[in-house]
């Protein structure tokens, strides 16, 4: 029976005329909703007919999250009075509740791309709700860009909403109006509940968080108000956390506290989650949870809401070549969602883990995983959907360019893109698979070496790394998660048998690839658990178990499939716990370095390994190398056969230790294999190092005479007032230009004290424009000296921005105006000098200093100099540098 009085009372229903009548007409809306107004759960209903009210039709709904799609599910069904798999049904990975009847199904955005890549119509779907979009998920903007590409190719009658409490409604309008202009937004006014605001920031200031790394003394003060909120306030609570570590460790501070103590985070067993989301029976609950609470589902009881103010997210490090989760602060929009869980039932209270002067200082909206997070999955799905460029694409934002190229590459070394970027069989078969682009080529490769079953168990811990407590061995963790009972181990058998399920169907042969390779519910079964096994033990009996090492043990053929999904990966030790990657990327054992206490792989048997596969690794906080988090042992063999196409052998001809070495060598990457010396290196090579020593160095290695120095400061000058043809002699020209001017010299050197013996003023001269021949007039265009009354003949400094002649004053006598050089553009700076050589005035204008300075200069000096002429008119005085009487003498 219809839960007609609960319907009745979701807000959102005001909002439905104005929701149907945009469908009929444009096709497309947006729904902005406060938290708790029914969007998720009464319009789906309503769109579909299922409540009495308008035809009936079938409604996809597409969530971020697996456990927000049962929830959806589930509580719809209630509503209808029937159970889930009748009229209300869902899918996720591995997962599929739903039947003939369904006409409201609840997938995740994973789910749908795949659906959408095997079906791009949509056969029988008449609308799809795009749910909770403002969390601008990689796979959800993926979604609304295929869909809406289907609605303006194939099927202009798809209706297409895109809901969300809180998001950028004018850029979705925009984007699902296309050419027609912006679609239609109707806003559903909430009747949420008042949620007080306490600001509760630590007082103490504690560090930032950084990868995933969270100060211990932030978790211990959420602890701390968690239990405050528990004193102050009556109901349930919930506390959102960034991860599933900090989960665990804030359990720990509650030990005690007068309430259960309840774990909700995208691990937590599907019985865990839905007991959560049930609501208690009188017993007062602490919710703890990551950032699936935020949205799509109430938590019932909650009254208040702790909030640390952090939030995880996928990074991809293109320094490292490490894509991993980090740790941020959560946006504001994040942090009003948060807010608002505790207002959907009743008034409530919100505490805030930071101060009210930082709140402004937080984002806006949450980063769009595509401008951030690794995008190999990403241009596998454009590239089976015909569009390797995404150029077609209706997205909010664009994808970086570097990034997309990068990913590219990765999905080209694997065979899943040919040279256009167009999607070749192997790779639409990868897309198909459901997990990462790198796990595909795992899966197919490793299937053809160490048998299908296998290959599938250890991509499956892959695609959900494996709790901690499970160790930082691969093959170990293998072992535990075959025997396990947790909660974890459940997901990964259910996961490798869908593995091994889509690993075994027909399809591209497999087999190692000539290449290497390189979050949210990606991709999923279309079939019930129990197809899954059929279809896997069907595999099972198709050569599940054969292959090249199909008697391999675990710990070779968790090191053969790791290395297989991440080629660039594999590391030789370079010390204790210490690594080099094919990637150039130095890592080290959790535990190694200084100041951790503990030895590097205490315990585990990574410390002592020659060679490792790192499955999962990421960058502890001012650190240069990797942390390694999971990893296999591996031999060199092994490491050379899943990077093959990081092998490379040649001629290396490199400058160190102010030297050349030429060698002849082997490398996987950046490692180097073997070495032996190169008797006659190729010349070109030889003259490369050389050129590249002197950068690595600089120009102060050659020989500087002053008079070198002089004519660089020459040339200066002119290419700076005169331009062309006078060369940049700056050390950046000079070192890009060195084969021009060092030529004959660096083809003879082959050490630094060879280039120390190079002339740099006589190598210069090479830099002089004789082709025109401008260089015949360079000494009157900047003459080295200029020949003054007296006769002498003054050097003129070129070093400042403007020459510079220091002579004494009386040398002067006679002369009008002050000397100019560049054909006259530029006038000499004129440093008048005492007898003794001193400053004594500084003129540009040799005139007016006759005129008007030289009274002041001649009464202070003539007195401390009176053996030395200082007339009153010097302008028809005799210069001289000498002394009056010497000059009476002639």
């Amino acid at each position: 029976m219809i839960a007609r009085d609960a319907l009745a009372q979701l807000p959102v229903r005001t909002a439905l005329p104005a929701l149907r009548e945009a469908l009929d007409g444009a096709g497309t809306a947006v729904l902005c909703a406060p938290p708790g107004t029914g969007k998720t759960t009464l319009v789906p209903l309503e769109l579909a007919g299922l409540t009495g009210a308008g035809p009936r039709r079938r409604v996809l709904v597409a969530e971020p999250r697996r456990i927000a799609a049962r929830a959806a599910a589930r509580r719809m069904a209630w509503l209808l009075g029937e159970k889930v798999g009748e009229q209300v049904g869902f899918t996720v990975r591995g997962e599929r509740r739903a039947g003939p009847r369904t006409a409201v199904e609840v997938v995740t955005t994973g789910v749908l791309l795949q659906r959408l890549q095997r079906d791009p119509e949509l056969a029988g779907v008449d609308v799809v709700v795009l749910d909770e979009c403002h969390e601008r998920h990689l796979d959800a903007d993926t979604c609304a860009a295929f869909l809406l590409d289907v609605r303006e190719t194939l099927r202009p009658e798809l209706r297409l909403v895109a809901a969300s409490a809180t998001t950028d409604a004018l850029g979705w309008a925009r984007l699902l109006g296309g050419s027609d202009g912006a679609a239609q937004v109707v806003e559903a006014a909430g009747v949420s509940h008042p949620v007080d605001v306490v600001w509760a920031p630590p007082e103490r200031p504690v560090r930032p968080a950084h990868g995933l790394r969270v100060d211990p003394a932030l978790l211990t003060h959420v602890a701390g108000v968690v239990r405050r909120a528990l004193r102050e306030r009556s109901g349930d609570v919930l506390c959102f956390l960034p991860g599933v570590g900090e989960i665990g460790r804030v359990a720990g501070e509650l030990a005690g506290v007068d309430a259960e103590v309840l774990q909700v985070h995208g691990r937590a067993p599907a019985e865990v989650q839905d007991a959560v989301l049930a609501g208690g029976d009188g017993v007062r609950r602490v919710v703890l949870a990551t950032s699936v609470a935020e949205s799509s589902l109430t938590v019932p009881g909650v009254r208040v809401v702790v909030d640390s103010g952090l939030a995880r997210v996928p990074r991809m490090d293109h320094a490292r070549g490490l894509s991993a989760l980090t740790t941020v602060r959560a946006s504001r929009a994040a942090a009003r969602q948060r807010a608002g869980r505790a207002g959907r039932e009743a008034p409530g209270v919100v505490y805030r883990c930071w101060a009210e002067g930082e709140d402004a200082r937080l984002p806006a909206f949450p980063e769009p995983e595509i401008k951030v997070a690794d995008l190999t999955a990403f241009a596998l799905q454009t590239a089976c959907w015909g569009d390797p460029s995404a150029s077609g694409l209706a997205l909010l934002d664009p994808p970086p360019a570097g990034a997309l190229a990068a990913a590219r590459e990765v999905l080209t070394a694997i065979g899943a893109v040919d040279g256009d970027g167009r999607a070749t069989p192997r790779g639409a078969r990868m897309a198909r698979m459901g997990v990462h682009p790198r796990l595909a080529r795992a899966l197919l490769d490793g299937a053809a070496e160490v048998g299908v079953k296998r290959a599938a168990e250890v991509v499956a811990l892959l695609s959900e790394e494996p709790p901690r407590a499970y160790g930082d061995d691969l093959a170990a963790a293998w072992r535990t998660a075959r025997r396990g009972g947790d909660g974890y181990a459940a997901r990964w058998r259910q996961e490798a048998r869908r593995l091994a399920s889509v690993g075994a169907e027909p399809g591209v042969a497999p087999g190692v690839a000539r290449g290497s390779g390189g979050g949210a519910d990606s991709g999923g079964s279309a079939g019930s658990g129990a197809a899954v096994d059929a279809r896997a033990n069907a595999g099972a009996g198709a050569g599940a178990n054969t292959g090249a090492n199909a008697g391999a043990s675990d710990d070779v053929v968790a090191g053969l499939v790791a290395a297989l999904a991440f080629p660039e990966r594999v590391a030789r030790a370079r010390g204790v716990g210490g690594y080099l990657m094919a990637s150039g990327t130095g890592a080290e054992l959790a535990g190694a370095g200084p100041g951790t206490g503990a030895r590097a792989g205490d315990g585990s048997r990574l410390r002592d390994a020659g060679w490792l596969a790192v499955a999962v690794a990421d960058r502890p906080v001012a650190s240069v190398s990797a942390r390694v988090r999971l990893a296999a042992v591996i031999d060199e063999e092994t490491a050379r056969a899943a990077a093959r196409a990081l092998y490379s052998s040649g001629e290396e001809v490199g400058w160190a230790d102010g030297e050349v070495v030429a060698r002849t060598v082997t490398r996987l990457g950046a490692i180097e294999l073997s070495s032996r010396p190169l008797t006659a290196p190729n010349p070109e090579l030889l003259r490369d190092a050389v050129v590249s020593g002197l950068r690595r160095e600089g120009l102060g290695l050659l020989r500087w005479s002053p008079a070198a120095q002089a004519l660089r400061q020459r040339m200066a000058f002119l290419h700076r007032e005169v331009g062309v043809p006078w060369p940049d002699v700056s050390d950046a020209a000079l070192l890009e230009r060195a084969w021009d001017w060092l030529g004959i010299e660096l083809g003879r050197a082959r050490r630094r004290a060879d280039l120390e013996r190079i002339d740099a003023g006589q190598a210069l001269n090479r830099l002089l424009p004789w082709a025109t021949g401008d260089a015949a007039r360079f000494d009157t265009l900047a003459p080295e000296r200029i020949e003054v009354p007296s006769g002498s003949h003054i050097r003129v400094d070129y070093g400042g921005d403007q020459p510079v002649l220091a002579v004494k004053l009386q040398e002067l006598f006679g002369w009008h105006e002050s000397p100019r050089v560049a054909d006259g553009r530029v006038p000499v700076l004129v440093h008048l000098l005492s007898p003794a050589g001193r400053p004594a005035a500084v003129t540009a204008d040799l005139a007016s200093f006759w005129r008007d300075g030289y009274r002041s200069v001649r009464a202070e000096l003539r007195g401390r100099y009176p053996k030395h002429p200082w007339p009153e008119d010097p302008t028809t005085a005799e210069p001289t540098r000498h002394t009056s009487a010497r000059l009476k003498r002639g």
